[in-house]
């Protein structure tokens, strides 16, 4: 099922949540249309490429697909890339440092000329009438990952920061991060690097203004409270390298 997480004068922004079943860990693909133009976020694998491809239809040809867009390499994101190559004329929009990994995941000479290779400093994608921003979040998790934020929606794409699985209805909004806290924190404190870059992160987007931030996992911060809340939470986080002593590196 579809969820439009932002519809207004040839703008919309549509989440799909519940693409993968069984085994698999749970997560979210995005679309972003603009006046005839279209990128798809984070498509993910083999799991989801058949529903996905059937579900955006109702919004834009996908044979024309504008870009398919990837935060960072992990299968659960990028997998399907081979098949998005095949059924459409998109580009394929990358982390420069994971661009020689992508060929991993398809045949070779079917990309070339179809890659876009993502600077370390992030970059601005012309869609449509708009600019889709890709910031960059380096080491949250992936050594090379971006968020991308839409200026029109004022939503930010953030990838596995924010990510969360509560029990029940993963389309309700968080209002206060409360709520998700036991079902995000031991995630983050794994996944992220350390506090360190945490705080970059926080530094570069509290300014921004940010309606919604919407992971890659799990439910969507809605609101500027909730905003500011989930940016004040991360910049304070002890994570990763922070929490390693000794007694996690001994022979067992």
């Amino acid at each position: 099922m579809s969820v439009e997480l932002y519809n207004k004068q040839g703008h919309i922004c549509v989440v799909y949540r519940d693409l993968v079943s069984g085994e698999a860990v749970q997560a979210n693909q995005f679309l972003i249309f603009d006046h005839g133009h279209a990128a798809l976020i984070d498509p993910g694998g083999e799991l989801t490429y058949s529903r996905l491809f059937m579900a955006i239809s109702d919004y834009v040809n996908v044979k024309k697909l504008d870009y398919v867009v990837a935060s960072h390499q992990d299968p659960d994101i990028v997998a399907s890339i081979n098949k998005w190559l095949v059924g459409t004329d998109c580009k394929v929009v990358v982390p420069a440092l994971w661009e020689r990994f992508i060929p991993h995941f398809t045949r070779p000479g079917r990309l070339q000329n179809r890659v876009i290779a993502i600077p370390d400093p992030g970059m601005n994608l012309e869609l449509g009438d708009i600019r889709l921003k890709a910031l960059p979040a380096h080491f949250l998790h992936a050594e090379g990952n971006f968020q991308f934020y839409d200026p029109k929606s004022k939503i930010l794409f953030s990838g596995d920061l924010g990510a969360n699985l509560p029990p029940g209805d993963l389309d309700k909004p968080v209002k206060k991060i409360a709520e998700v806290l036991p079902y995000m924190e031991g995630f983050h404190k794994r996944y992220m690097n350390s506090n360190r870059v945490c705080r970059y992160w926080a530094n570069m987007v509290k300014d921004l203004d940010i309606e919604m931030i919407v992971p890659q996992h799990g439910r969507a911060f809605v609101g500027k409270k909730a905003v500011a809340e989930f940016i004040n939470w991360i910049a304070d986080l002890e994570c990763g390298v922070d929490l390693m002593n000794q007694s996690h590196y001994q022979i067992p």
